[in-house]
Parts: C-alpha cells; structure tokens; sequence
C-alpha cells in the first residue's frame, strides 16, 4: 500500500466526514441555495489563482524538462479551462469577470492558498507535491461521491463532471506518484 494510501485509510473518518457535509449533498442534489453556491464560485475562482500559481512556481523548481511542462501545462490549464467554467456560471449570474477578480477572500481561502504559495516559494518539489496532493484528491473523491449520490442533471452538473473526468483522475494520479 502506498504511503497515500496509507494517509487516507488513517484520515478516513475526516475525509468521509467531508463527503456528508450539507454544503457536499446539497450541491450533489443540485438544492444548494444560490448565494451559498456564489460564495463557493466566487471563492474557488480566487483560490484557483493562487494555484495556478502554486503550479507555475513548482514547475519553476522542477529539474527535468518533463517536470516543468507538466506543471507549467497544469497551471495552463487552471487557468484557461478550470477558471472558464466559474466564469461562466457567474455569468449566468450577472456576475462578470471583473467582480470575480474583485472578489475578498474569506480568512479561510486566504489561510490554504497562503499556505500553498508560501510552500511553493519555500519548499521543495516534494514539499509542494505533500501540500497540494490532497486538494486534488479531496476534489476527486468528494465529486465522485457526489456523482453517485445523484445522477439526475442539475446546474452543478459540470462541475462534477469535471472532477470525475479522466483527465482530472489522471492528474491526481500524476500528483500522488
């Protein structure tokens, strides 16, 4: 058993309890109140700026060429397809793209994507993999949960989607290998 398996398997209470939590099963059942989901649009698009630049920073510190194009692909991506999607459901909103970018941190985004930079300006490659590998798998299981849970289409529906795709799977893949 690999050491993150070993991880999960001792934190599962914690990570199951993630799974069940209202925010979780609501947004799965597509009954999330809309300001509740706003907030979390709003929120995760500034928390995924300061991942991309968590990834841009790694691949600055990778030592192989194949490193740093994987890394420098991934903070591409994060922002270009990744970022689209909160864009366009604030759209649907009334909420552009300049309100986004406007948009206050909660202390708690603040706190995780301080840690995360700040790693990727300290750390090494293996320090900035232990940081960010649970977000992606955190993301995966909890969509995959909630992919389960409801099978009906509902406005969340992409975003689950998303992190139960192949190419989201893989990625976590890549992180935890």
């Amino acid at each position: 058993m690999s050491f993150s398996d070993q991880l999960l398997e001792r934190g599962e209470p914690i990570w199951d309890a993630q799974k069940n939590h209202p925010f979780v099963r609501e947004l799965a059942a597509g009954t999330l109140d809309d300001e509740a989901f706003l907030h979390w649009v709003r929120q995760d698009y500034r928390y995924l700026l300061d991942y991309a630049r968590m990834f841009s920073l790694a691949g600055a510190k990778a030592n192989d060429e194949e490193t740093i194009t994987h890394l420098l692909d991934i903070a591409h991506t994060i922002v270009d397809y990744e970022m689209d999607l909160h864009r366009k459901f604030a759209a649907e909103y009334g909420i552009d793209r300049d309100e986004l970018e406007r948009t206050r941190k909660a202390p708690t985004c603040v706190a995780y994507t301080n840690f995360l930079v700040r790693t990727a300006h300290e750390g090494t490659i293996a320090e900035i993999s232990a940081a960010v590998y649970p977000c992606g798998q955190g993301y995966l299981d909890v969509a995959r949960h909630m992919a389960d849970a409801d099978d009906e289409d509902h406005r969340c529906t992409p975003f689950i989607e998303k992190y139960t795709s192949d190419e989201f799977a893989d990625a976590v893949e890549w992180m935890r290998d």
